[in-house]
């Protein structure tokens, strides 16, 4: 898996973009990820973000030493204001020199820094639109960013294609929308709807 750094900025962005648009009312809903409530899917984006910001710096500890607990997460008060100083933070930290190479952790694994930062993004993009489709929102990823995102989906199936580290695979047309292979391959669905 060769790739150069890709700036997090932009998947980091739609998600704090979205955050006005979740009113407590909403934080019980459920979002494409089964069992994992809006509340849940925001709480663990903080976790993952401070996690992955610690990656990027090295700085290894309890944050990057614990597999995340989706479904189970609770969301604090004062996550508006949180959340999106840890996207940045996390952001930040993927740009600084260094960040990319070496080894590094993240949710207990040791691997290389080029691989958590695919990771990273990838995680941005894929629950930036688990945020967006639990709102009935449109949304949409940068070619390069959903490159990544397959080429890292791919590699750590590590065997045949149907398989993934997220749940099975949706089956999608070889030509469907970059964005739809993307979070098939994630074991999402692409057309999901809120009540589905």
């Amino acid at each position: 898996m060769d790739t150069q750094p890709l700036d997090l900025e932009p998947a980091a962005r739609r998600i704090t973009e979205r955050l006005d648009a979740v009113d407590d009312d909403a934080l019980g809903a459920a979002t494409p990820c089964p069992g994992v409530t809006v509340g849940a899917l925001l709480a663990h984006i903080e976790g993952l973000a401070l996690a992955f910001r610690d990656a990027a710096r090295k700085e290894l500890g309890p944050s990057t030493d614990t597999a995340p607990a989706v479904e189970s997460g609770v969301l604090e008060t004062g996550w508006r204001t949180r959340l999106p100083a840890a996207l940045d933070a996390m952001v930040a930290a993927w740009r600084a020199p260094g960040a990319w190479e070496g080894m590094t952790r993240a949710g207990g694994v040791d691997l290389p820094g080029q691989v958590a930062g695919m990771v990273a993004l990838n995680e941005l993009v894929l629950h930036g639109w688990d945020l967006a489709k639990a709102a009935g929102q449109p949304f949409d990823a940068e070619d390069a960013h959903l490159h990544s995102s397959l080429a890292l989906l791919a590699e750590l199936g590590g065997g045949p294609p149907d398989a993934s580290p997220f749940g099975p695979p949706v089956p999608v047309a070889e030509d469907a929308p970059l964005l739809d292979r993307a979070v098939a391959r994630s074991g999402r669905r692409p057309d999901w709807r809120p009540g589905d």
